[in-house]
């Protein structure tokens, strides 16, 4: 195959890749989006197989080699429940920045078969890029890993505070930048090593500061890092497919991490430089002030329902954790066959990455009609006699509305206490993931659902029937 033939094959997957995310920007067509993406990828890989024409022995082990990170990728697929995917996509993150890192090693000590130089005489402008996804797929290393341990409960998601960790991080961003300028003069094999370390350890020290709270956003900064992390070994390799894809990614993942920094009002900078929230982080307050709590039964919450004209229902991490959204769709049936108008509200930030929520009420068939952004729903909840909260804690805190003095003042919320009733339907009062109290549990209007939200959706649609 001609390298322009080749080069209009990557267009090619270049193009599909950009319909595929323009397709992935609606529910009604992601379908179509992922096909398109798969089929981009299909033909960006084949391109560069035939290409590269390795010999039989190099092509079996590529064989091997797809088959068995296929494999594995499927079934993890396969066995991974919806209410972990946050989590999955984590790790996933965590591997391009391996794969990135693992390239560069490859492409140092290897020059010749990338055709960018001689062993000891890599040209300068291969060194630089070389450096660049190294220290940017390192980081996304680490800092995904370290999101996947805090996703998946196996390391506290509370912000973990190091003293002097800005003096610490400055450090070790300057060691980075001196090492990158090094490598690229002396080509040195020890130093290259001493990139990958020290940028393995900022991408833990700048994740590590960051609440749960926050984890979404940074979930999609490190897809953005995870995407420049490949377009930069792209240019190492001269392969234009990679450096199309990982521009792609990069870029997306940046656009969407600011999106959702407007939605909690959080600066994008302080994402990009880490310790995002870390500082504003805290527990949740203990003023001595004995607060009442009206808990009601499914019961109280069917008679309430059934005579409302209209329901809003806000989805959130307890809906995900409980796996409550087929009960949710059955209860939301039940509604409209008793003519109550049935709405759902989406917070931007809800669960614990972008877009949560509206896949796992894609999966439960939810119409997409039905489902609404924040700022096109929030008008109507003082217009609505009854929102049924399903584990949605912080994205419904009016302290993020009214108290300067909350972590999280000034974001964003759904202000479900504008309506008639609110039923929130929460394990216990225990805070959110933000670690701050709830004033929302303790209005006139709010009745508590305590108990698992499945189980609680389910016994409101028996005593509905």
């Amino acid at each position: 195959m001609s390298e322009s033939v080749a080069a209009f094959l990557y267009l090619v997957s270049g193009v599909l890749f950009i319909m595929a995310l323009r397709g992935l920007s609606h529910p009604t067509t992601s379908r179509r989006g992922n096909l398109l993406g798969m089929l981009g990828m299909a033909i960006a890989i084949v391109t560069t197989l035939v290409l590269a024409g390795p010999s039989f022995g190099g092509f079996a082990l590529i064989v091997v080699g797809i088959a068995l990170g296929g494999g594995i990728g499927a079934v993890i697929a396969k066995r991974i429940p919806m209410t972990a995917m946050p989590q999955l996509v984590a790790a996933f993150h965590s591997l391009v920045g391996l794969a990135a890192v693992l390239v560069a090693a490859a492409a140092l000590y290897a020059p010749t078969a990338f055709g960018i130089g001689t062993l000891g005489g890599i040209h300068a402008q291969a060194l630089v890029e070389m450096a660049i996804g190294t220290a940017v797929g390192a980081v996304t290393f680490t800092g995904s890993i370290i999101a996947f341990l805090k996703l998946d409960g196996r390391m506290s998601g509370k912000p973990i505070m190091l003293p002097n960790r800005h003096a610490i991080n400055i450090g070790l961003l300057v060691s980075l930048v001196v090492l990158v300028g090094v490598l690229v003069i002396t080509e040195s094999h020890l130093v290259f090593w001493l990139v990958v370390l020290v940028a393995l350890a900022l991408g833990v020290l700048l994740i590590i500061p960051i609440g749960g709270a926050d984890m979404p956003v940074v979930v999609s900064m490190l897809n953005s890092y995870s995407g420049w992390a490949a377009a930069g070994i792209g240019f190492t390799l001269g392969n234009l497919a990679l450096i199309i894809t990982g521009a792609l990614v990069g870029s997306s993942g940046a656009i969407l991490s600011y999106i959702m920094c407007k939605g909690m009002n959080r600066s994008f900078i302080s994402v990009i430089l880490g310790g995002f929230g870390a500082d504003t982080a805290s527990a949740a307050a203990d003023d001595g002030i004995e607060r009442v709590v009206k808990q009601g039964s499914a019961d109280d919450a069917a008679f309430l329902m059934s005579n409302a004209s209209r329901v809003i229902i806000v989805p959130g991490y307890g809906m995900a954790v409980a796996q409550a959204q087929h009960a949710l769709r059955e209860l939301a049936d039940v509604l409209k066959a008793n003519d109550v108008e049935v709405k759902y509200a989406i917070h931007p930030v809800a669960g614990r990455m972008p877009g949560h929520m509206n896949v796992l009420l894609a999966e439960a068939n939810v119409p997409y009609d039905e489902v609404f952004e924040l700022e096109d729903i929030n008008a109507e909840f003082a217009q609505t006699d009854v929102v049924y909260v399903i584990g949605a804690n912080d994205v419904t805190n009016p302290a993020a509305r009214d108290d300067p003095s909350s972590p999280i003042f000034g974001m964003p919320i759904l202000e479900v206490d504008r309506a008639k009733t609110c039923l929130f339907v929460k394990r216990s009062l225990g805070s959110g993931y933000a670690g701050i109290d709830n004033e929302l549990f303790y209005k006139d209007g709010t009745m508590m659902l305590l108990g698992d939200a499945k189980k609680m959706t389910e016994e409101i649609v028996k005593a509905m029937a």
